[in-house]
């Protein structure tokens, strides 16, 4: 009777640790940037994850929308390409609090609040070393071939 339990409890632990080192991994593919800083976005951050082979960028709940007439996500690569992307703001009150990264862009180095009516920065945000993207990722394996 002894030898099951014994057995059971060496499952229990294998499962336990086996669930426990995939969440570490999945919490390792998630990023975020220093808090946002500039004229009209001060507060919160913004994170990096991936979705399968969609990179999401999506703001914490302590951001804040500039009010602004165009607040858009805008991003720059580790080249200093600079990309403009949705607006913050759909229609009404329903927001684009995250974002699916397209596939031209291959990494992310800041995240930038741009508002394209006035063509102003409204505030940015850096990872702590650019993120690179699974189009990124992709084109650096057919690139190594």
């Amino acid at each position: 009777m002894r030898s099951i339990s014994t057995f059971g409890a060496a499952v229990f632990a294998f499962v336990a640790a086996t669930v426990f080192s995939a969440g570490i991994s999945l919490a390792g593919d998630a990023h975020t940037t220093t808090k946002f800083e500039g004229v009209k976005a001060n507060a919160g951050t913004a994170t990096h994850s991936r979705q399968g082979n969609s990179d999401m960028l999506t703001w914490s709940d302590d951001f804040k929308i500039p009010d602004t007439p165009a607040p858009h996500w805008q991003v720059i690569d580790s080249k200093g390409n600079t990309f403009l992307l949705q607006r913050l703001v759909i229609k009404g009150d329903k927001q684009n609090k995250s974002i699916v990264l397209p596939a031209y862009v291959k990494d992310v180095a800041k995240v930038q609040i741009w508002c394209a009516w006035a063509e102003a920065l409204l505030g940015e945000a850096s990872f702590s070393k650019a993120i690179k993207t699974a189009a990124g990722e992709r084109d650096s394996m057919m690139a190594s071939r």
